[in-house]
């Protein structure tokens, strides 16, 4: 990795969650190429594995860490490896998160609604009670949370989902200002559907047909890609950041006007 003078993280150690795949891998990458020691966190060891392998290859530095986000002894041991490895921990991105197929509200079933909230809502109670004590102790730090813009422009067919991604933006907001006295600065981004693992369950059916009628709806006429995502997190989790805090970021081309 070519070092560079005015990397934006350097220095700075980071967990990212959900972070084998899609949005989390693209933000984990783009941390450690400005500067940031990454522990890249996923229940999916074979993902998480090859992007921290792909990370060090090229110059950075990384470490995995296999935990689900719904165990609080799972992120408590996630946060003592990150502070234990590599020395502390200053950014938290909150990017675990899954979904339950588009339909009716009505054939959503009870454990579909279960996991849901327990990883897209309890995970940021888990990591929040684990990290916001080092941050503390570390006199601050930044956490960048993924919601969606199924927050704050819900859709049929995806309601307790979106309910979730309501209480992440929420949860941004109150952490923000409860959070303001030591010094951690708490931001989310809402990203428009993107290339990931949970495009086709966002769609329903993945055909030609669904993801061009999804594209239609989106004013600069396409989807999300990662890296799209991973340069809001950045600047949100850098120092150029310093006094933005409750910002909930829509990342969507414009869809949620």
């Amino acid at each position: 990795m070519q070092e560079r003078n005015n990397m934006r993280l350097k220095g700075k150690i980071a967990i990212v969650t959900g972070s084998g795949s899609g949005f989390g891998e693209g933000i984990a990458k783009t941390f450690a190429r400005e500067g940031a020691t990454i522990v890249v966190n996923d229940v999916n060891t074979v993902g998480g594995q090859r992007v921290t392998s792909e990370i060090t290859a090229t110059g950075g530095t990384a470490s995995f860490f296999e935990a689900d986000v719904t165990s609080a002894s799972e992120v408590q041991a996630l946060t003592d490896h990150a502070v234990s490895t590599h020395g502390g921990l200053d950014v938290l991105v909150n990017n675990a998160g899954v979904a339950h197929k588009r339909k009716s509200m009505l054939e959503v079933s009870e454990d579909e609604l279960d996991r849901i909230l327990a990883v897209n809502v309890k995970g940021l109670f888990h990591t929040a009670n684990a990290a916001i004590p080092v941050m503390r102790k570390g006199g601050g730090g930044a956490i960048v949370n993924i919601a969606s813009t199924a927050a704050v422009r819900p859709r049929p067919g995806l309601t307790w989902y979106n309910a979730s991604k309501g209480a992440v933006t929420t949860l941004t907001k109150s952490m923000a200002v409860e959070l303001a006295e030591d010094q951690i600065r708490v931001n989310a981004v809402n990203p428009v559907a993107g290339e990931t693992p949970l495009l086709p369950t966002f769609l329903g059916e993945d055909t030609p047909e669904n993801r061009e009628a999804f594209r239609q709806t989106v004013p600069l006429g396409r989807f999300s890609t990662p890296q799209d995502v991973a340069n809001a997190v950045l600047f949100l989790a850098s120092d150029e950041a310093s006094l933005i805090t409750g910002v909930c970021m829509e990342i969507d081309g414009g869809r949620c006007i």
